[in-house]
């Protein structure tokens, strides 16, 4: 049986990176006593895959891990089981099945967008002025600009990979394309931005959080991670 686990992480736990994340949840799973499926061969290992890396220094509300499982229980008890294994800063919100041979039982194979929080810590920075320039920034028909990648760099157009946007009390919405295809990070969107004006801010002056993650349905719409899957009675 496949489960996917949803997961919120926060505070001092946005200091650890995606490996020590992973190696923290295995043994979370053996010590919670979850029937968690390993592989075959010399060197077996847990069946866990994360739908995408989280950045170090971002925290989130919508984490996701795939699991293979032997025996199940229901989602009410896994997430208990879970949560008493888990330190401050994380938190199981959903364990929910998912169909082993459908399109929707990859987690990471399937993911196209995500939805992020970003708001200045300085909030003198991000004045009045400040905003209105964001806002004609994204209102452009185009946004190109140059990402560097692996094999050098290449042009790319911000508008294609940015589906919603909005300003609200200052904190800024944006719904980015994310995954193996393409994966624009809301770091480099403001980067660019504050580009465009002269202007630099290091990471550490914006608080980023990661609110949701989706697929893309069949009508070009976007559902959860977590509405793929149906709870376990």
């Amino acid at each position: 049986m496949k489960v996917r686990i949803k997961f919120s992480k926060k505070g001092i736990m946005k200091f650890i990176g995606h490996l020590d994340m992973m190696r923290y949840f295995q043994k979370a799973f053996r010590r919670s006593g979850i029937d968690i499926s390993y592989s075959q061969g010399f060197s077996p290992h847990q069946l866990i895959s994360f739908a995408a890396p989280l950045g170090v220094g971002l925290t989130s509300r919508g984490e996701y891990m795939d699991i293979m499982m032997g025996t199940g229980t229901n989602s009410r008890k896994m997430a208990e089981l879970l949560n008493a294994q888990m330190v401050e800063g994380v938190e199981i919100l959903s364990c929910r099945q998912i169909e082993d041979e459908t399109k929707h039982s990859n987690a990471m194979a399937i993911l196209a967008a995500a939805d992020y929080e970003v708001f200045f810590k300085d909030p003198d920075f991000f004045d009045r002025d400040m905003e209105m320039s964001f806002r004609a920034f994204m209102g452009q028909s185009h946004i190109p600009t140059v990402r560097k990648t692996k094999k050098g760099q290449r042009e790319i157009d911000l508008k294609n990979l940015i589906y919603k946007w909005d300003i609200k009390d200052g904190h800024i919405f944006m719904r980015l394309a994310t995954g193996s295809v393409d994966n624009l990070k809301p770091e480099f969107v403001i980067e660019t931005f504050l580009q465009s004006l002269g202007k630099n801010a290091e990471l550490s002056a914006l608080d980023i959080c990661r609110l949701e993650m989706y697929a893309k349905a069949e009508d070009g719409s976007f559902i959860s991670l977590e509405d793929l899957g149906k709870d376990i009675p």
